[in-house]
C-alpha cells in the first residue's frame, strides 16, 4: 500500500518556521534533512574526522522536511494547506510528492548488505542471504544495527585484516570500543583463547552480547561497559582499538598495563592525515609499527614493543 512523501524544499533560515507548519499535518513526526552544520557538527557527535564525500556533496543551503500522507488521506489536500501556510508566513518554498510502499520501510535497506569477504578468510554474512564458505573461510553472522561495526567500513576492514595475522588458539585480546563486537567475534572465529571487550555504550555492549550469542562465542567473550578500558584487568596477547584518532592517543599511556611484552596493538580508525600524529604517540610509549594498512584514506596499524611492557 503507498503512502505520500510529501517534501518540502526551503532555504535554511526558514527551517524553524516551516517545520512548525508541517508538525501542524504531522502529528506523529517529521524527517529532517538538514546539512547546514554537517562539517561543523558531525566530528562532534559520531567523533570521526572524515565526512563522506556524498555527504559533503549536500545542499547546505535547503533544508528538505519530509511528512508522510497515509494511502486514506488526500496529499493534495496537505499539498495545498502547506502551499498556504508556507505562502502566508512569508517562506520560499518548493513542495514534490513522492510514492512510498510501506514494506520498502522495513526491508528495502537490506538490499545493501551481501556477504563480503573483507581479509584472507573472514567473511561477514547478513543472516538472511545464504552462503557457501571455503574450506578456510570463517563466516560472521552480522545483522546492521544501531552499533558501529558490520565490516563494510575500511576501519574495520583493515583491521580484520590485521588480526588474521596475529590470532591463534592461545591469543587472548582485549577489544576497546567493541561496536557492535565485530572484531571481538572475529578473533573468536579465527581461534582465540578469550576476547574482554569493553565499550562505553550500552547499546552497543547489548548488540555486541547478542552478535555473539549469534555466532555461538559468547562462552568465550567478556563484554564491560565503560570508559575506555578502566575496568580491565590483566594483560593481553593482543589489545585492538579501533576508534579514531583522538581516543587511541588518549589511550596510548594505558596500553602498557594491558599488552603483554611480546604482544600486537592494533590501531584503526586513523585517517590519513593524523597517521604521524598517531604514530608519534605510539613511539613515546615505545611501540613501534609492525605492519600498516591503508584503504580509501584510512590507516591501520599493527604495533609491538621494541622493549619490555608494563614499565
Amino acid at each position: 500500500m503507498d503512502w505520500s512523501d510529501v517534501v518540502l524544499k526551503i532555504p535554511t533560515r526558514y527551517a524553524e518556521t516551516a517545520c512548525a507548519i508541517a508538525q501542524l499535518l504531522a502529528p506523529g513526526g517529521i524527517y529532517i534533512e538538514d546539512y547546514s552544520d554537517l562539517t561543523t557538527e558531525a566530528p562532534k557527535i559520531a567523533h570521526i574526522d572524515l565526512i563522506d564525500e556524498a555527504l559533503l556533496a549536500k545542499d547546505r543551503a535547503h533544508v528538505l522536511v519530509h511528512l508522510y500522507v497515509a494511502p486514506a488521506e488526500n496529499p493534495a489536500e496537505a499539498v495545498s494547506f502547506l502551499q498556504s501556510r508556507l505562502d502566508a508566513a512569508g517562506v520560499p518554498h518548493t513542495i514534490s510528492l513522492e510514492n512510498v510502499r510501506e514494506l520498502d520501510w522495513a526491508t528495502a535497506w537490506k538490499q545493501y548488505y551481501h556477504p563480503t569477504k573483507v581479509g584472507e578468510r573472514l567473511v561477514v554474512r547478513p543472516t538472511w542471504e545464504a552462503y557457501a564458505p571455503a574450506e578456510d573461510e570463517v563466516v560472521i553472522d552480522l545483522d546492521p544495527g544501531m552499533a558501529f561495526g558490520t565490516g563494510t567500513h575500511e576501519t574495520t576492514r583493515l583491521c580484520m585484516q590485521l588480526l588474521e595475522g596475529c590470532v591463534d588458539g592461545n591469543t587472548t585480546m582485549l577489544d576497546v570500543g567493541t561496536g557492535s563486537g565485530i572484531l571481538a567475534i572475529a578473533a573468536l572465529k579465527l581461534g582465540a583463547a578469550g576476547v574482554t571487550a569493553c565499550d562505553i555504550d550500552s547499546t552497543a555492549v547489548r548488540v555486541a552480547a547478542e552478535n555473539a550469542a549469534l555466532n555461538g562465542v559468547e562462552e568465550k567473550i567478556h563484554i564491560l561497559c565503560g570508559d575506555l578500558a578502566q575496568q580491565v584487568q590483566g594483560r593481553f596477547d593482543v589489545v585492538c582499538a579501533n576508534i579514531v584518532a583522538d581516543i587511541i592517543i588518549r589511550l596510548a599511556p594505558d596500553v602498557p598495563r594491558f599488552l603483554k611484552p611480546d604482544g600486537v596493538f592494533l590501531a584503526s580508525g586513523i585517517i590519513d592525515e593524523r597517521e604521524q600524529d598517531v604514530r608519534d604517540a605510539l613511539a613515546g610509549i615505545g611501540l613501534e609499527v609492525t605492519d600498516v594498512r591503508r584503504q580509501g584514506g584510512w590507516v591501520a596499524l599493527a604495533c609491538r614493543f621494541a622493549g619490555k611492557a608494563g614499565a
